[in-house]
């Protein structure tokens, strides 16, 4: 199972979803798919986007419980 962690990191980085969303260049609504752990699949280049806005690693975003 992958667990996204996203919400967490948008709390200690103080972000809200419109100013990551607009950071990012990605719609409030794929964003929030993509934080409600909704999503089938995450390109690299917006997981990279996000990281990038975030200040942080993928692990920091995606967590995988076995």
């Amino acid at each position: 199972m992958i667990i996204v962690n996203m919400d967490v990191m948008m709390a200690r980085r103080k972000m809200s979803l419109n100013s990551l969303s607009e950071r990012v260049g990605i719609t409030i609504a794929n964003l929030s798919i993509l934080k409600t752990g909704k999503a089938k699949a995450i390109r690299f280049s917006t997981l990279d986007a996000i990281c990038r806005a975030l200040d942080c690693a993928p692990s920091d975003i995606l967590e995988y419980r076995g």
